[in-house]
């Protein structure tokens, strides 16, 4: 029987932040992940927007999460010897000028990170708009087609990685270990994204799963140092001219494949703001796992203290993953707090009723 402290499940970002402050700490670790294709982690262009909504609204602890979330990637850049986030600017496309007002009178009222971009023309050779345009920077892009790979090759060069799916019907939980298949641990932390939705453990908390869709597209000559938004949002993509263009939401679909009323549609958005030609490389699709109140589920288990959970981060998991996972490991360290809005026992009562067979 192989022993270690903490097993995580899944290595997306939330898996993969964990268990990184879990080696900056010293705790004996083992991730166990099937490397699947489609997750949102897989699929995501890994943008932190300072900004949200219609309204410009600034994002949920900004002044916290941006600034923890940029110092972590650089360590882990550094570490790994590859880039892992850039700055950018969100050139922000008015489609209408009613959006335009609301962008300004934000900036009136001494909103930050918003501006407008004062030369009319400055974007015209490569886009089609009538209504003016801003800017909301600083922004991010983390490259998560860099780091998640070189990370799970780190794991897996020192033995921390089990690259398979995860059996519930060989966890044994008992009053003061986790038993799965050879290993024995103290503790096990859920970072399975949108299978959370049906982790024994953690199903009755209130997941808002949506999907999401993207195509990956060939656009020689766009530049790839800033992401253009108008109705979608177009992001560099690792290499230069590779961009990724999505964001849609759908609450109510049959599975987590790709459609063509998706592709059809964009492609016919892309041809109407774009001047320049574009070819299709990739299409892409993933369920996200969102929560209903839009915070992250973070903590251990009311009922089984040795089970946690870091799940529930929709669209902010490059922003929130990093905060959360260091709060989780200074709880399992130092019992250091989580805080309110996030920590799973705010859902105690819920999680009271869950009966494992």
């Amino acid at each position: 029987m192989n022993k270690t402290k903490v097993i995580v499940v899944g290595q997306g970002i939330a898996g993969t932040m964990l268990s990184w402050f879990l080696y900056k700490e010293g705790i004996d670790f083992v991730v166990i992940d099937d490397n699947i294709s489609n997750t949102p982690s897989r699929t995501a262009a890994g943008i932190i927007n300072p900004v949200t909504g219609r309204r410009v609204v600034t994002v949920w602890m900004d002044d916290i999460l941006l600034p923890f979330a940029e110092r972590t990637y650089k360590t882990m850049a550094d570490f790994l010897n590859i880039t892992a986030i850039s700055s950018t600017s969100i050139i922000d496309f008015f489609p209408n000028p009613f959006m335009k007002e609301s962008f300004l009178k934000k900036i009136s009222q001494g909103a930050p990170y918003i501006s407008i971009i004062d030369e009319k023309n400055y974007f015209s050779e490569y886009f089609q708009y009538e209504f003016g345009v801003g800017k909301i920077a600083p922004a991010y892009i983390v490259h998560l087609q860099n780091l998640l790979p070189a990370w799970r090759q780190f794991l897996l060069k020192n033995n921390l990685l089990i690259s398979s799916s995860f059996k519930f019907s060989e966890l044994k939980v008992d009053k003061n270990q986790i038993n799965y298949q050879n290993i024995a641990a103290e503790k096990i932390i859920f970072c399975d994204g949108s299978p959370g939705n049906h982790n024994p453990f953690f199903s009755l908390l209130p997941f808002a799963l949506n999907k999401g869709e993207a195509l990956i597209l060939d656009i020689p000559g766009l530049p790839s140092d800033m992401v253009y938004k108008k109705s979608m949002t177009l992001a560099p993509f690792g290499k230069e001219g590779v961009f990724w263009v999505g964001t849609n939401y759908l609450w109510d679909f049959d599975d987590d494949m790709p459609t063509e009323s998706f592709r059809k549609h964009t492609e016919e958005v892309l041809k109407s703001w774009l001047k320049i030609p574009f070819r299709i490389v990739e299409h892409k699709a993933a369920i996200r796992p969102a929560t209903v109140e839009r915070r992250p589920f973070v903590g251990f288990h009311p009922l089984y203290p040795h089970v946690g959970i870091l799940n529930g981060l929709g669209t902010k998991g490059c922003s929130l993953a990093p905060y959360f996972a260091a709060q989780l490991v200074a709880h399992i360290t130092q019992n250091a707090p989580i805080l309110p809005e996030a920590d799973v026992n705010r859902f105690a009562r819920i999680l009271s009723r869950t009966e494992i067979s």
